[in-house]
């Protein structure tokens, strides 16, 4: 299943509304994604930004083009030793360039990479700086080694791999992929309300009105003296609500605020 095809079910539970998640996850992997529906779309490049967490297997001895499991091998080497993958994997630790594959939605010469992959065409991949905060091995059987590993936003785990292996004198490709956390929230967190997972962020007060002002509010007036009772006016965001009934989401604008979903 592609993100996209995962949406599909709430598509069709919410018809007429925009649809969108924070965060691809590929064919063969697993795991939690953010799904945003109507005006929290525009709350994208927030959640996009959180770094992530994921368990990953990488399989060694061999290298494939999609640096996963569908693609055709490119290279072959011997398996690395226990010894050589755990002297390499501190090195990876902190920011650093990286590489991303060649079989990715990056724009290219404005041209999707994996497009011009998947024509035989020649692509050179510029690097970007990304951050992984941890990185630990759980297990290696001689041929496959299993990590955890927390990445900054814009990382991809199958280079990861690809470079693991390299460094440990191997070859390799990412087998299986599952992303067990984005930012603050967990698989364990899938059920929670929303309000509930945007209150894990952080990012997000309180604003409680008086209903007088929800007509102004409705036709899209915006003024300053709207957030004088604000829990906390250090927070970019804010649960909008009337007379206790919550009633939205808002990004808070010099002093007065915008409303960007209703709840």
């Amino acid at each position: 299943m592609t993100s996209f095809e995962a949406l599909y079910p709430i598509k069709r539970e919410n018809r007429g509304r925009k649809i969108g998640h924070a965060g691809t996850l590929d064919r063969f992997a697993s795991g939690l994604m953010v799904v945003l529906i109507g005006g929290a779309t525009k709350l994208n490049p927030v959640f996009s930004s959180f770094d992530k967490e994921y368990i990953a297997s990488i399989t060694f001895g061999k290298e494939t083009d999609t640096l996963d499991p569908e693609g055709a091998t490119i290279g072959e080497a011997p398996c690395p030793s226990l010894e050589a993958l755990e002297s390499v994997l501190p090195s990876f630790l902190g920011r650093q360039m990286q590489r991303p594959p060649v079989y990715s939605a990056i724009h290219v010469n404005g041209r999707r990479a994996y497009q011009e992959a998947r024509k035989g065409n020649e692509i050179e991949m510029p690097e970007r700086e990304v951050e992984i905060s941890s990185l630990e091995l759980l297990s290696f059987d001689g041929s496959r080694a299993v990590i955890r590993a927390s990445v900054s936003k814009g990382t991809y785990i199958r280079s990861l791999a690809r470079d693991i292996a390299i460094r440990a004198g191997s070859r390799g490709y990412l087998d299986s992929l599952r992303r067990l956390r984005i930012g603050p929230w967990t698989l364990s967190d899938a059920a929670l309300s929303t309000d509930e997972l945007l209150e894990r962020t952080g990012l997000f007060s309180s604003i409680s009105l008086d209903s007088a002002f929800r007509k102004a509010i409705d036709n899209g007036v915006s003024k300053p003296r709207f957030i004088i009772s604000d829990s906390d006016r250090s927070r970019p965001y804010a649960f909008l609500s009337f007379d206790g009934v919550p009633y939205g989401i808002a990004e808070k604008r010099e002093g007065g605020f915008s409303v960007l979903a209703r709840l």
